[in-house]
């Protein structure tokens, strides 16, 4: 059967693998039958990637290349990539040859289940110990706090309906989040196990910062996903338990002042002195804070209509004309 496919890869800095990855893709599609587009998109460039794709473009018109005038980060342009797409299934992957095209029939197979995005998942991961272990961890954390229970999150190759970017939008680092953003709107989310090449050219682009900027991206995305529309129930939670924490303190300090000068015998105690009578104010102001937070979110949430709607369908009955 014949697919409409569009192969969505962004590169920086991967002139030497582009050409023997063009190679690979119409070796799989043809042998699977599959109708393709490549759309390579340059993310600041600093190597021949761009003229790389400009000759491999002339070559064939299935290729098509996007140039930005600065890197501006994966997930800009994996959304530069997928706005120009015009396939009915979208193959997300990286260019250094690590993700391997072979998997793209796997990856549409799993989707003809009923699944609406399939995650790889680099089961025999070729990477330095510094790059997979901060990995693991953070997968877990990912998986624990969103239930969306994915062994590779960030795993490059990944595949999706074309639909799912009606209603995900991608800005920042949230690439590493689709799957989670997606299943958030009721689209079905699985993974299989795909193949993972050793680095053969150029170098990786992450770091071990990536780890930390990761761990802020999933806070944002547990309360786009859990708490977009009632912003108060996370924030007013937090300022409730901050202010009664606050409260009881005071009030117990309070009575404690009163009593140690009430009854003889008692040493009098000096509110200054106790370090829990300044932990108490704090949470007294950090509680009023909060809940006053969460109902300016809420107002403006009640005053500003979404840019998506708070549902998403899946299929309707027909309607009389």
């Amino acid at each position: 059967s014949v697919m409409k496919l569009s192969i969505v890869i962004p590169v920086l800095n991967e002139q030497d693998s582009l050409r023997e990855l063009v190679n690979r893709i119409r070796e799989v599609t043809t042998k699977n039958s599959l109708e393709f587009q490549i759309l390579f998109v340059d993310d600041g460039s600093k190597d021949r990637s761009w003229g790389t794709i400009v000759d491999l473009a002339s070559e064939d018109p299935r290729i098509i290349g996007i140039r930005f005038r600065r890197n501006f980060g994966k997930a800009a342009a994996l959304s530069a990539g997928i706005e120009a797409a015009q396939g009915e299934f979208i193959i997300t992957m990286d260019a250094d040859l690590q993700d391997d095209p072979k998997e793209i029939p796997n990856l549409l197979a799993k989707m003809e289940e009923g699944f609406d995005v399939v995650s790889g998942w680099k089961k025999d991961r070729h990477d330095p110990w510094h790059k997979t272990w901060p990995s693991l961890f953070f997968n877990w954390m990912v998986s624990w706090a969103t239930g969306v229970r994915l062994h590779d999150h960030n795993c490059g190759l990944k595949a999706y309906r074309r639909q799912v970017f009606d209603e995900v939008r991608l800005y920042g680092e949230m690439h590493r989040f689709i799957p989670v953003l997606a299943a958030s709107r009721g689209w079905r989310v699985s993974e299989i196990a795909v193949e993972h090449h050793p680095r053969i050219h150029g170098v990786s682009k992450y770091g071990f910062t990536r780890f930390f900027k990761g761990f802020l991206d999933l806070m944002t995305v547990y309360f786009l996903t859990g708490f977009r529309q009632r912003p108060q129930h996370l924030l007013g939670t937090l300022g409730l338990l901050s202010f009664l924490f606050g409260f009881l303190g005071i009030t117990v300090l309070s009575a404690w002042w009163v009593l140690s000068r009430t009854f003889a015998g008692w040493e009098p105690i000096h509110l200054h002195q106790r370090a829990v009578f300044y932990y108490a104010i704090l949470g007294l102001l950090l509680g009023v804070q909060l809940i006053s937070i969460g109902f300016l979110a809420e107002l403006i949430i009640a005053s500003h209509r979404p840019h998506s709607p708070q549902y998403s369908i899946a299929d309707q009955t027909p309607r009389e004309k």
